[in-house]
Order: structure tokens, then C-alpha cells, then sequence
């Protein structure tokens, strides 16, 4: 495969320097010290009001995991995550009852969403192992975050820069066929600190299809990946109140696309870069700036060949290259200024501006080079405990103007009062916006190949003219602890109007086709979270989660809109040995009743996780990881597609998720 001399160079010349022994702290030690008022902003919003979910890397690393999505499946609650073929693919998501396209992504603050599709998941060449935290903020973040931030925001941040020195180095195996390397390592010399970071994943796979749903035709039948990632940033402490920071991170990645019929292969190889200049700024006690550019781009070379068949479904030996290395990818650059102002008792304010520029195109699916610019400006006012000792509030406005569509102004609300230091009340109300994605506004899925004006055969276009969707958002939570139990109980309501409609008949010269349109329908997301954890003892801990929801059409047929479960629960049992050197953890995630887009019922599983660690060395600086994925072996459907027999006829079938694999990890930090 692809680099492995060069990636396993990189990653054993990250040891260099090593000095000081590191421990990872717990979830509940970890102080977050960034005085960059970007990344300030999730522990900002979960002091006013909003629910803000964290997973560190202390718990990545003892869990396991070696993607993004197999981390939120997991660990984070009221988000429900199912990866269509294992690591390194799309998955649907859903938080707190949201569609798949209503989540911001961003890396380090950097929005990450494919605007050619809002359905398409940004995180398959996403390795879990350069990551620092995962924050999930909940419910309508549109101030700060503008477009897709219907549902919540979840921002993947990577290793930061420190003044002191540390490092890891890691490997892996598991029982796919598949290994990996990691590591990083950072410090500081005078005012300049660096960090470095890379790492390789790749398997043989597994096979994501019944063998009844095989057809002949297919002669590729296990899904692989082959994933290197490899960054670094610099910082430069221009003054001691400012600091001048580069990152850079690159990946390339050849992922499988694993089809039951025809397939000889099929891979999205992937290129993935991310160049990003920040510049913080504390002007005096009352006065921040912060300032952002971004250039982000995102490409693919999509090879499918597929086996022929003969008149009678039988494999000839010829190929068919349906498409050969064409290309599919977008470019987005932008920049985001802030300043945080405290220029008076009792109130802080905070103002910017946010620009984005996004070109793209797709040879596969047809849609032509798209240019779009976002121009916005946005405002928060907050209030300080000198206003009010036990409350916190806050209230935002922005306004977008988009370059292809109307413009639009999203508000926000938030807030906390704390009754006692044991109970609380906080509350999240506001409005969000999504703009249609590329598909929607200029896919060209026209044949005429006689070129007389008329479409050859059925055929999809976009609309130029649609208007973003809207949304009303609330969150309301209480919470607060009883003795060794914290909890929260958080309903949540959301109506999406302006909706657009996929897949609108359309004629053409008498020859029937689709397109897209905002209808009249409204969408009602109704539904409630449960999230407890109790110290059961110094060394025992146990996470449950809960939630419910009710996804549907106003003017329907009251059923739940597809991949949005009625109900998930989530476990998560944490031992760790105050004495010796060691933990265990158990993870559950049972899924409810889901409706698949063929209009099919499936859900009602439950996946369970088991790891264990072990620390070895006078400073424990040696961890030695043992995971069982999907421990029971459960067989479960993660989509429902159709395909064709290779003797004529559709069939649907299903996409099954993790079987029972065995995960064994090394780590060594320094």
C-alpha cells in the first residue's frame, strides 16, 4: 500500500526531544487554558445556557477507537451515529432528532461540511489519534457558526500548542486484517512553539454484506482503507498578550465503496488539505481580537470497474470502467474576525464578521463548477456576575448575505440561573438557517446525445432559485447532582420550514424528470434527553443517557422521517484502579426503531464495547489496549439499499455493521 515507508519514518522521528513522562488526566480534571477566543467560544456557550458535550483524548486512547465516527457512536449522548461499512466511511447522523445535513463539522474551528452534498458526511479520512477533544454543542448555534447548525455543532479539535514538551508514540492491530501507527510530539523553544503530528490506518476489511446479498458479479468483497494523515503548527508569541499561529494538516486516503453486485473495484481516493493562520490578540483587560484565514480543500478521484456479464448473467472476464479516476471536490476558503469587549460592569460584548468563498464540481453526478460567497456579521451581548450573581444571559444576532440566494438573519437567546449550587435551570431559544447545497441548486443530470434539445431519459436538475430552510429551536434543561449523581433532563423542539423538497417532478419536452423546490410542509422534532453519571465509588463510574424522539411531517403520514431513531440509550461503565495500573470500560448503544429510505423498518439492536488498559514503567509512560468491538457479535443493519441480480430483477440489502473484531494497542507518551 500506499507511503508505509515514509508515514513509519515520520512517526519514529516524532520521539526526538523526548523528555518528561506525561500522564493522561480524566475527563473530569481537564481545565482547558486557550486563551484564543475562537476556541473559548463551546465553554463560553456552555456557561449561558447550552448543552456542550466534550470527549478527551485520555478517553479515545483507553477505549480504542480508531475513527472519528466510532467515537461518537459510542460516547457522546442524544447523538446517534451509525458508520454504513465500518471505519473510515459515511454514516448517518443524528443529534437530538436532527437530519444527517442539519450538523456543522468543523476541525480547529474550521468548517469542514461538503457543500456538494448536505447529506454527506465530512469524516472518513478522520483518524481519531490526533485528536486533543471532541465538543458537541447542542441545539441552534447559528450566531457564531452560521449555515447547517440546525441541530448542533460538533467541532474535532487536534493537538494544541504548550510551553512544555510532550509526546506519544502508538501502533496497533486488529483482528481485519488491519494495523496502524500514530504519534505526535510538541514544545517550545523562546516564544515559538510547534507540534507535529501523523499517522497511518489500514485494513483489509471486513465484508459488509450478507452472503445471500452477494451476487457472483461482485469479485471485490471486503471493504478496505488506507488512511495517512500527517499536520503541523507553529505558534510565534509575538508579544506576551498575542500570539501568531500555522497549521497545517494533510491526508490522503483510498477508501473502498463496497457494492454486493458487479464490483471489481470502487475507491474514492482522497486528497484532504487544511492550511489555517489564526491571530489572537488581548489588546488590554477589556479589549480581544481574534483573527482567522482558512483554505480548505477536498478532492476525490472516483475509480469504479465493474465485471461484464453475458445474455446470461454469467461473469465474461471484461471490465467496464463506469468511471475512471474522475473527479469530484470543492474549495473553501474564508475569514473570521472577533472582539470580545468588556467596556462596561455587568456586560460583555462580542462582535465580528465571517466570509466564505466555496467553489466545486462533480464529474460523476454532473454538477458544474459552483462559485458561492457568504458574507456575514454577527453580534452577542452577555451579561457578568456583577449583573447577576447566580444568572448568566445572552442574546445574538446575525445576518448572511449569500451571493446565489436571499439573505437571511438568524437571533439567539440562551441562559443559565442557578436556584443552589446543587440545581439548575438553563434554556437555548433561537433561529438557525441552511442553505441548499450544491446538488440542490445546480446538478445537470441531462442526457441528450443527439443533441436535439430533448432529454434522452429520465433526468434530475437543481434550481437555481431556492430559498435557504429556517428553523425555530428550543432547548430547555434542568440539572444539578444528588450526593454522587449528576443530571440534567433536557426537551427539545424544532420546526424547519422554506423545506426542500428532493426529487420534484419535472417534464421536459414531454419526458419526465425531478429537480427541487421549498414546499409548504413544516417538519416537527419533538423529543427529550436523559444524562446521568454516578461516582459509585473512587474507582467506579457509570454514564447512562436516554433519549427520545419524535421526527416528522406536519402534513405527513405521522411517520418518523428516515434515519432518525425513535429511541437510544447509551452505557458507559468506567473502572480505574487508584492503586494499580490498570481499567476496564463496558460501552453500550442500543438503537430503537428506525425507518430506512426504502421504506423499510430495522433498528432495535444493541452494540457493546469492551476495553481494558494497562500502564507499565516507573512513570506508567507504557500503555498496553485491548478492545472488543461489537462484543457479542450482533448482526445488524446500518442501511438498506437495492440492487440488481446479475440474472435480472432488484433486490434490497442490507449494509451490516462492526462484526465482533479484536483491537490490540500500544502506546508509549514521553
Amino acid at each position: 500500500m500506499r507511503n508505509k515507508t515514509l508515514t513509519a519514518a515520520v512517526l519514529l522521528a516524532l520521539g526526538a526531544g523526548a523528555n518528561t513522562p506525561v500522564l493522561a488526566q480524566s475527563i473530569e480534571e481537564v481545565v482547558i487554558t486557550a486563551g484564543r477566543l475562537e476556541e473559548s467560544i463551546p465553554q463560553e456557550l456552555a456557561r449561558y445556557g447550552n448543552r456542550v458535550e466534550v470527549v478527551t483524548a485520555e478517553q479515545i486512547e483507553r477505549m480504542g477507537f480508531s475513527d472519528v465516527s466510532q467515537t461518537l457512536q459510542m460516547m457522546v449522548p442524544g447523538l446517534h451515529v451509525r458508520p454504513k461499512n465500518g471505519p473510515f466511511d459515511y454514516f448517518n447522523v443524528s443529534l437530538q432528532g436532527s437530519r444527517t445535513g442539519d450538523i456543522l463539522w468543523l476541525m480547529d474551528g474550521v468548517r469542514i461540511n461538503n457543500r456538494l452534498y448536505n447529506g454527506t458526511t465530512p469524516l472518513d479520512t478522520m483518524p481519531a489519534h490526533m485528536i486533543e477533544r471532541i465538543e458537541v454543542l447542542k441545539g441552534g448555534q447559528g450566531i457564531f457558526y452560521g449555515t447547517q447548525s440546525v441541530g448542533g455543532v460538533i467541532n474535532i479539535v487536534t493537538r494544541g500548542l504548550q510551553q512544555e514538551a510532550d509526546g506519544s508514540l502508538g501502533a496497533r492491530v486488529n483482528t481485519n486484517s488491519g494495523y496502524g501507527l500514530d504519534g505526535y510530539y510538541r514544545a517550545s523553544a523562546g516564544p515559538v512553539q510547534y507540534a507535529i503530528y501523523g499517522s497511518h490506518d489500514e485494513a483489509d476489511g471486513y465484508k459488509p454484506f450478507r452472503d445471500r446479498d452477494f451476487q457472483p458479479s461482485a469479485t471485490d468483497r471486503d471493504r478496505s482503507y488506507d488512511v495517512d494523515t500527517f499536520g503541523g503548527k507553529i505558534g510565534f508569541a509575538l508579544t506576551d498578550n498575542s500570539l501568531l499561529s500555522l497549521h497545517y494538516q494533510r491526508t490522503k486516503a483510498d477508501l473502498d465503496f463496497a457494492r454486493p453486485m458487479l464490483n471489481f473495484s470502487t475507491i474514492n481516493a482522497r486528497t484532504e488539505d487544511i492550511l489555517t493562520l489564526k491571530y489572537d490578540l488581548q489588546i488590554n483587560d477589556r479589549v480581544g481580537l481574534f483573527l482567522k484565514a482558512y483554505h480548505h480543500e477536498w478532492e476525490t478521484r472516483y475509480l469504479r470497474i465493474y465485471n461484464t456479464l453475458d445474455a446470461g448473467g454469467n461473469v465474461t472476464g471484461t471490465l467496464r470502467y463506469v468511471n475512471n479516476n474522475d473527479f469530484w471536490g470543492y474549495r473553501d476558503r474564508g475569514f473570521n474576525g472577533m472582539l470580545k469587549l468588556d467596556l462596561n460592569e455587568g456586560f460583555e460584548y462580542i462582535v465580528g464578521l465571517d466570509q466564505q468563498r466555496f467553489k466545486g464540481s462533480d464529474d460523476v453526478y454532473r454538477i458544474a463548477n459552483l462559485e458561492e460567497r457568504v458574507n456575514a456579521v454577527f453580534a452577542q451581548v452577555r451579561t457578568t456576575p456583577a449583573l447577576f450573581e447566580n444568572t448568566t444571559l445572552a442574546i445574538g444576532i446575525r445576518h448572511n448575505d449569500a451571493s446565489n440566494l436571499r439573505s437571511k438573519s438568524v437571533w439567539n437567546f440562551s441562559g443559565r440561573h442557578d436556584f443552589t449550587p446543587k440545581l439548575y435551570l438553563q434554556a437555548n431559544i433561537g433561529t438557525s438557517f441552511r442553505l441548499p447545497d450544491a446538488e440542490q441548486l445546480f446538478v445537470n443530470e441531462i442526457y441528450d446525445d443527439d443533441n436535439d434539445g430533448i432529454p434522452d431519459d429520465y433526468f434530475t436538475v437543481g434550481n437555481p432559485n431556492l430559498k435557504p430552510e429556517q428553523s425555530r429551536n428550543i432547548n430547555l434543561g434542568i440539572g444539578g447532582n444528588l450526593g454522587n449523581v449528576t443530571y440534567e433532563l433536557i426537551g427539545f423542539s424544532r420546526r424547519i420550514t422554506n423545506l426542500i423538497a428532493n426529487y420534484t417532478p419535472l417534464v421536459i419536452n414531454g419526458v419526465e424528470g425531478e429537480s427541487f423546490s421549498n414546499t409548504n410542509n413544516q417538519v416537527k422534532v419533538d423529543g427529550f434527553e436523559l444524562i446521568t453519571a454516578v461516582q459509585l465509588t473512587d474507582e467506579f463510574r457509570a454514564n447512562l443517557s436516554y433519549t427520545e424522539t419524535s421526527a416528522k411531517m406536519k402534513n405527513g403520514n405521522g411517520r418518523q422521517l428516515t434515519d432518525i431513531p425513535e429511541r437510544e440509550a447509551k452505557l458507559l461503565l468506567n473502572y480505574d484502579s487508584q492503586t494499580r495500573p490498570f481499567g476496564l470500560s463496558l460501552a453500550a448503544n442500543r438503537v430503537g426503531s428506525i425507518n430506512d429510505r426504502q421504506s423499510q423498518r430495522r433498528g432495535n439492536y444493541t452494540v457493546w464495547d469492551l476495553a481494558g488498559y494497562y500502564e507499565l514503567g516507573g512513570n506508567r509512560q507504557h500503555s498496553l489496549g485491548l478492545r472488543v468491538e461489537n462484543l457479542t457479535d450482533k448482526e445488524y443493519s446500518t442501511r438498506v439499499d437495492v440492487g440488481t441480480r446479475d440474472t435480472g430483477g432488484n433486490y434490497l440489502y442490507d449494509n451490516l455493521g462492526m462484526k465482533r473484531t479484536f483491537h490490540a494497542v500500544y502506546n508509549y507518551r514521553f
